[in-house]
């Protein structure tokens, strides 16, 4: 008897005759770059991941997902797979238009029917699906700041699929999967989601899972997004590798899965276990805060411990995977293993190490004990993450024209290099504007993509090793957000907002700028006729009005010291 976890699903893509003669046509029509998380999706589209939808969401469904988790349907299906495209692109599209989804390098993957084409409530989609329009979660931020403002609905036709370069031995279709597990004579298969590297607590609880669910085990790591500031899914597969071989090879399994996360707690739970029953799996496993962001705004977690498995529980028979719940693993230092918090002996002294604190040990070279994880994985982390003292950062200035900031970054500069030991760049505006921007000018939207570029080349220079040190005026929140997710893949990112007041900035004008723009010769300048935005966080802020520029840049070095990127001995 084959079990419905084997049978194949539907896939939207077309046969290899239709799809070469549906290549030639597409030549002819509009085109849209695929980003990242588009990608992401389209793939999952495809190859039935996210059966059982046929494209991307028309705007009824769209609503029904939002407000309901349903799909017109009926079907439940907690997440907006949308398209979404500038005002620019959709301009010229009508309902009926078929257009070429290709990927970065121009390559056709998909044809879209257009049949909807709609403008969101963005503010009520957070809420609803995220629980808050607050930008400090990754995918609301996402939604407002990088999100296109139109979104486009239609049915999509499979021409071929993402290439990938990295890993390929790993990588599993949905229908792949069920067809393995059919010739395994795996009949249940409980399935491990992990967007962080594997330690022993993971191992224990997946081996307990496994044992409870008298299931195989599948380790199914999300390598497509994740939360900006994760580790890189090259270092993180190198970890799963490096401990599958603690785990019994004829009962366990580890796939790839190309999933863009949005971190929505309790909705993505549900999702997730939608998507891995179309990859064959009967269990799943649940841990606390599932795909939770963190914190928000005020600084509690978006989402309470239990949420996620509370709301899977409420669509268990629906989604079609039954949950295997697990609480948090902990050290008995006594019994030298791993148990449940919840049944801890009493008396037993308990040892735990956080993900921040692991982050910490990390960057100062500190000793990762043998109980916490495995010398494989810590070897992986190391090469990825040496100590902070020896990895790249960024130094990014910020504040109104004539605060300091350039003198600062100048003279921090020069310290720097008589320290030696690194790099430094300094990527001054006026330099930047010369060579990296002479085509750009000094609208809102322009100024923005000169800080991304500023930011691209900083966490370039970071990435490699190197120091960068940026000086733009960056007036606007969601740019420098940008700028920081950018570089903090590789290295520190330092924020030091130069404070001086507007007034004071006047004062020493030498080139006559504020004059000009109280005077409307200037349009959009900021702190006159255009906002600056003050960082709410940053690592450092300096006033230069009374202080001199050598204690300001000495303040900086100080803070580096602090953050263990530089030693002042």
């Amino acid at each position: 008897m084959t079990h419905p976890n084997q049978t194949p699903i539907p896939e939207l893509y077309v046969s290899d005759e239709a799809a070469a003669a549906l290549k030639h046509e597409a030549g002819k029509l509009p085109s849209w770059d695929l980003t990242a998380r588009q990608m992401c999706d389209l793939e999952l589209l495809m190859n039935g991941g996210f059966n059982p939808l046929k494209g991307f969401l028309t705007e009824a469904d769209y609503n029904g997902v939002v407000n309901d988790m349903r799909l017109t349907s009926g079907a439940l299906w907690p997440m907006p797979i949308t398209l979404d495209v500038s005002e620019k692109f959709a301009e010229g599209l009508e309902p009926g238009t078929d257009i070429a989804l290709r990927d970065p390098e121009g390559v056709i993957l998909a044809i879209m029917s257009v049949t909807d084409k709609y403008v969101p409530n963005k503010a009520h989609e957070a809420e609803k699906v995220f629980g808050a329009n607050d930008l400090a979660h990754p995918a609301v931020n996402y939604l407002h700041n990088i999100a296109g403002p139109v979104y486009l609905g239609g049915p999509v036709k499979g021409l071929q699929a993402p290439t990938h370069y990295d890993f390929r031995g790993r990588r599993n279709t949905p229908n792949e999967l069920r067809a393995m597990f059919k010739k395994l004579g795996w009949q249940r298969v409980v399935v491990f989601q992990t967007r962080n590297p594997l330690h022993r607590a993971h191992q224990e609880l997946t081996f307990r899972a496994a044992r409870e669910a008298q299931a195989n085990l599948m380790i199914h790591p999300v390598v497509g997004m994740t939360k900006p500031g994760d580790v890189d899914h090259f270092t993180r597969v190198r970890c799963y590798e490096a401990v599958l071989d603690k785990y019994p090879s004829a009962t366990t399994t580890l796939s790839l899965l190309n999933l863009a996360m949005r971190m929505a707690g309790p909705r993505e739970v549900v999702w997730h276990g939608l998507i891995r029953r179309n990859h064959g799996a009967t269990h799943f496993i649940v841990g606390r805060d599932h795909a939770g962001p963190g914190k928000n705004s005020a600084g509690k977690d978006f989402y309470g411990p239990y949420d996620a498995q509370e709301l899977f529980k409420t669509h268990e028979d629906e989604i079609g995977v039954e949950m295997v719940d697990f609480k948090h693993m902990v050290y008995v230092q006594e019994k030298a293993s791993y148990f449940p918090a919840n049944e801890v002996p009493e008396g037993s002294t308990v040892l735990d190490i956080s993900g921040t604190e692991l982050r910490r040990r990390l960057r100062e070279g500190l000793d990762i004990p043998e109980w916490f994880s495995f010398p494989e994985v810590v070897t992986q982390l190391r090469r990825t993450s040496p100590p902070r003292a020896r990895q790249g950062f960024t130094v990014f200035f910020t504040g109104l024209s004539g605060s300091g900031k350039s003198t600062i970054a100048n003279a921090l500069m020069v310290k720097l290099m008589e320290m030696g030991g690194r790099p430094v760049t300094l990527l001054d505006g006026d330099v930047v504007r010369k060579h990296l921007s002479s085509e750009l000018g000094f609208s809102k939207e322009h100024r923005d993509i000169n800080i991304k570029r500023i930011g691209y080349v900083a966490s370039e220079i970071t990435k490699n090793g190197g120091i960068a040190i940026c000086a733009p005026i960056a007036p606007y929140t969601a740019t420098r957000r940008a700028v920081r997710e950018m570089v903090e893949q590789y290295g520190a990112f330092v924020e030091v907002h130069v404070a001086t007041s507007i007034e004071e900035c006047e004062r020493r004008d030498r080139k006559g700028l504020y004059k000009l723009a109280r005077e409307g010769k200037i349009k959009e300048f900021t702190g006159i006729s255009d906002p600056y935005e003050d960082p709410q966080k940053p690592e450092l802020r300096v006033d230069t009005q009374d202080v001199d520029v050598d204690t300001c840049a000495h303040q900086v070095l100080l803070t580096l010291e602090g953050m263990g990127l530089i030693g002042l001995n």
